[in-house]
């Protein structure tokens, strides 16, 4: 059974980028380009099919943070992977259990990211 990762990035060509690279790996890749989007993902599909999040920080409407804030609520132990270009991004996580990486993010450590976030839940 392969593991469904959900994909958050407004940027449409990142998110392309990132969900071939997944692909390629085995995995299965559900992009949306609207966090508000993406809860609402979740809640019809059911966290028990998606085994990680993966989201971009910085996106209209909802950035990463209130997304994970407002995830946590119904879904508090589903593992997150947050990839920013901003650094001082990452103090907006605190205590809400993700993992944080900047960008730029090469493939295999995107990939070693997501091994690990996958083997540890």
């Amino acid at each position: 059974m392969q593991s469904t990762i959900l994909l958050i990035d407004d940027n449409a060509v990142q998110a392309a980028i990132r969900q071939t690279i997944l692909k390629r790996a085995g995995y299965v890749v559900i992009a949306v380009l609207d966090p508000k989007r993406a809860l609402e993902q979740i809640r019809t599909e059911g966290a028990a099919v998606i085994e990680l999040v993966i989201t971009d920080h910085l996106m209209p409407g909802m950035n990463g943070a209130a997304f994970v804030k407002a995830l946590r609520t119904t879904h508090p132990a589903l593992p997150v992977l947050v990839i920013s270009g901003l650094d001082e991004a990452e103090a907006e996580y605190d205590g809400l259990g993700v993992t944080f990486r900047q960008k730029p993010l090469p493939p295999d450590h995107l990939l070693a990211s997501v091994h690990r976030l996958m083997r540890t839940h």
